[in-house]
């Protein structure tokens, strides 16, 4: 299954859990590790790993598995990683704390202003 029908279906398991503030993060041109970033935020722990869960289970019915999953123990941030779409859902105070926006969006940022030098005449 190709990264944009993941994305999609994560994403609307997102939507269908209410998680809130979803970002899409196109990173392919930053990374190697994957095509795509999906941060969200839970109202609660409980919320976090219900969000999770079934992002989780959306996939499952597509028959696409994770590569790796961390953080449901405490679901204060909890990383499903499906190899071309990597799913953040976080609590909102890790969210607020780690900035994954914040730091990605700085490195878009400079990578355009690089690559604008470069092109300059």
């Amino acid at each position: 299954m190709q990264s944009e029908q993941i994305k999609d279906i994560a994403l609307e398991a997102l939507h269908d859990m209410k998680a809130v503030d979803v970002q899409v993060m196109d990173v392919r041109d930053l990374t190697d590790i994957t095509d795509c970033m999906l941060i969200s935020s839970g109202t609660s722990d409980r919320h976090v790993k219900a969000i999770a869960d079934k992002v989780l289970d959306a996939l499952r019915e597509h028959d696409i598995r994770p590569l790796g999953v961390e953080g449901r123990e405490k679901s204060t941030w909890v990383l499903l990683d499906f190899g071309d779409v990597v799913v953040h859902v976080m609590h909102p105070e890790d969210r607020s704390f780690y900035d994954l926006e914040g730091l990605w969006g700085d490195h878009v940022r400079q990578m355009v202003l690089a690559q604008r030098e470069t092109h300059k005449d």
